[in-house]
């Protein structure tokens, strides 16, 4: 079925809707007035302080002041956020020890596509026109469905705001020639809005350490696109069109069976967002919403002196989303809110036969009750309805205590899903060099008897029957306990979680090639969880000066891989000795990629008379693996890819110059130029200079 013939239902169904709606009205969150805002943890406007739910809000102060230029920049500076590279070495982010596959991110409150082995590449976000940025921890697809297992990330972006037309001119100049450009412009009209910005990123890339270590970062440069504009058709009716659209080449240069290799990578990124706000009757509002995106990726690594071709490939996925959502206000602060959607996917690529698209239908709810002035419980549930898996019910509980002046308790236990992603259903790969080959598992079946008929199959190592059912969606439940401290000079915040994950899906083998090699495809058959505790603290010492720290301890381990080690299942070879070892619980470090600890230690001085403003972080992370090194399965304390742990010095200082200039310099990564061979991707010290012209 074509992407057209899709489509039209239920852009037909959206549009008719609004049709039959006569009574209208401003958009609600024109009239909150709150200090601190936060939309993604209830998709409705609620004072940060009193979220039931383990969340955090980076302003825009936060983030000038940061001395950043991409998203993946500030989160990794953020308590129990990490961003770690995969086996496929794309780079992600993980979150509560939840991998990137699991965390949905979002734009003004619409997803963004363009995963890569799951991962989504957070340094396509300019952060040059971003007004906050929202995390929400933990199961959130009662609200936000497939994706959100293990929590949101929201980037909310400007909004004008004075009559007078104004807008920022920023130039960054920076280690290996990184130039960054921002432009923006924006005026409130009163009815008519409108804001516009402009990115230009590049760099020539780096080495590591010599001349003779592989290029990690290849030269590249990317620009962005996004504007906003938005108008009150009348006292009672206003709607939004935002676009954003980002383009990015990427040259790489290697080695390959001793013969040099050249290419470069394209990527497009584009979306489109339609909304329309409203309210029926006084206290009921309607919320019309249209979004498409689109993403595309080329890429072509040739040989340069023979006809060779290295990679060529090519990705291409596209999402419509028509969405209504509705919000109910009762008499006392309490609320219902509630939504029903439509979403199809569709998506191309090298190693696909056919064109692939996923169709899924939705609906949520949710009730907001304040049942006495210190207590706040929020209960609600979202069901699903997908084309290529098992309907999913979603639910999720959150309360909170206001104990006292200061102090405030809070938890949440909610149910998230994970639908099977594109690549594990229709993936059909087979390595030229080796020889093995990976199918998706609704290809799988088909592909093998194409092999068997081909004379390639030794033996087949699954019952048939194994290949006939549907593939589950991976499904959590996730527990947070808080406890929230805030006094006029000091503020802490104390978490626990657990997230208990089943019907992980991994590779299994299927099949023996006479060549030697396997087929894998896919299963349901992993059961981890991750469990620890974060603490944020911040200390006001005088006005002018300032003390956060973060820390989080994080237990992440295969249920399945712990009792077969009580069962004494699992061995592991002494290097020293070379003598096999039974292990125990104690030898099991956890799940790869993941450490134990994770910190941050954060300075900010103003000097007043002299308009200096100076922000110095220190970020720590212990020793992890990144491997199984002696093949029994799991990381142990007896296998040789472990990472010791490091800290890395990040210092920036802003000089107001006049009212229209500042100035700002600094050490955006690695002040102490650490640098580890087994952690190519920290390149030691990265100074910068930026001038700032403001409107």
């Amino acid at each position: 079925m074509s992407f057209e013939k899709n489509i039209l239902l239920p852009v037909f169904y959206f549009f008719s809707t609004y049709s039959f709606c006569q009574k209208i009205s401003i958009d609600s969150l024109k009239t909150t007035n709150l200090k601190e805002i936060i939309l993604t943890a209830t998709r409705t406007p609620r004072e940060l302080s009193s979220i039931p739910l383990p969340a955090t809000l980076i302003n825009k102060k936060q983030i000038k002041d940061l001395g950043a230029v991409r998203l993946d920049e500030i989160l990794i500076e953020q308590t129990g956020i990490n961003i770690v590279s995969d086996e496929s070495g794309f780079e992600g982010l993980q979150m509560q020890g939840i991998s990137s596959d699991y965390i949905l991110i979002l734009i003004d409150g619409v997803p963004l596509i363009g995963r890569r082995a799951g991962n989504f590449d957070l340094s396509r976000m300019a952060i040059g026109n971003i007004k906050q940025i929202e995390i929400v921890k933990g199961p959130s697809s009662s609200l936000f469905g497939s994706e959100a297992l293990g929590g949101v990330i929201n980037i909310i972006t400007d909004e004008p705001k004075t009559k007078k037309l104004n807008g920022n001119l920023s130039y960054r100049f920076g280690s290996f020639n990184q130039q960054d450009i921002n432009t923006d412009i924006k005026q409130n009209l009163g009815k008519f809005k409108f804001n516009f910005f402009l990115n230009r990123l590049s760099s020539d890339g780096y080495q590591v350490e010599s001349e003779t270590d592989p290029r990690i970062f290849y030269p590249f440069r990317n620009y962005t696109l996004h504007g906003k504009i938005s108008n009150d058709f009348s006292n009672k009716l206003t709607g939004l069109l935002s676009f954003r659209f980002y383009d990015n080449e990427q040259l790489s240069e290697l080695v390959f069976n001793e013969e040099d290799f050249e290419g470069e990578t394209q990527e497009n990124d584009m979306n489109i967002h339609l909304k329309l706000d409203q309210r029926v009757s006084k206290n009921f509002d309607i919320d019309y919403e249209l979004y498409f995106t689109s993403y595309n990726a080329e890429e072509l690594i040739q040989s340069v002196l023979s006809e060779n071709i290295l990679n060529d490939n090519f990705f291409d996925q596209k999402l419509l989303r028509p969405e209504i959502r509705g919000n109910l206000k009762l008499k006392s602060k309490s609320n219902f809110s509630g939504g029903i959607g439509y979403q199809y996917e569709e998506l191309s690529r090298t190693f696909f036969d056919d064109n692939i698209n996923f169709a899924s239908q939705y609906f949520f709810i949710q009730g907001d009750f304040y049942l006495a002035d210190k207590m706040n419980l929020i209960v609600g549930s979202r069901f699903d309805n997908h084309s290529e898996y098992k309907s999913q019910l979603s639910p999720k509980l959150a309360f909170y205590y206001k104990a006292n002046k200061s102090m405030a308790i809070k938890g949440s236990v909610g149910f998230g899903f994970k639908s099977p992603a594109f690549r594990q259903l229709y993936f059909n790969f087979t390595n030229s060099s080796v020889g093995y080959t990976v199918l998706g598992y609704n290809v799988a079946l088909d592909k093998l008897d194409e092999l068997i008929d081909q004379n390639q199959i030794q033996d087949v190592v699954i019952s048939r029957n194994e290949l006939v059912s549907s593939l589950d969606a991976e499904s959590s439940i996730g527990y947070n306990l808080g406890i929230s401290i805030d006094e006029p000079k000091w503020k802490l915040d104390l978490n626990f979680f657990r997230n208990d994950i089943k019907n992980l899906i991994d590779t299994r083998i299927i099949a023996r090639k006479k060549n030697g090699q396997n087929v894998f495809s896919y299963v349901n058959f992993d059961e981890i969880f991750t469990t620890g505790l974060e603490l944020n603290f911040s200390q006001k010492i005088t006005e002018n000066f300032n003390i956060t720290a973060g820390y989080q301890l994080l237990y992440a381990f295969d249920k399945v891989k712990m009792q077969q080690i009580n069962n004494g299942e699992i061995y592991a070879r002494e290097t020293i000795s070379n003598k096999t070892i039974e292990l125990s619980n104690k030898d099991y470090f956890g799940l790869v990629n993941r450490s134990r600890h994770l910190g941050n230690l954060k300075f900010f001085y103003s000097f007043t008379k002299s308009k200096l403003k100076v922000n110095l972080r220190f970020i720590y992370r212990s020793k992890y693996a990144e491997f199984d090194t002696n093949g029994n399965g799991l990381v142990d304390s007896y296998d040789t890819s472990f990472i010791n742990g490091y800290i890395t010095t990040n210092i920036s200082a802003i000089k107001d110059l006049s009212k229209k200039f500042d100035f700002q310099l600094g050490i955006s990564n690695n002040l102490i130029d650490y640098t580890d061979a087994n952690t190519p991707k920290i390149p030691g010290a990265l100074g910068f200079l930026k001038l700032t012209y403001k409107t």
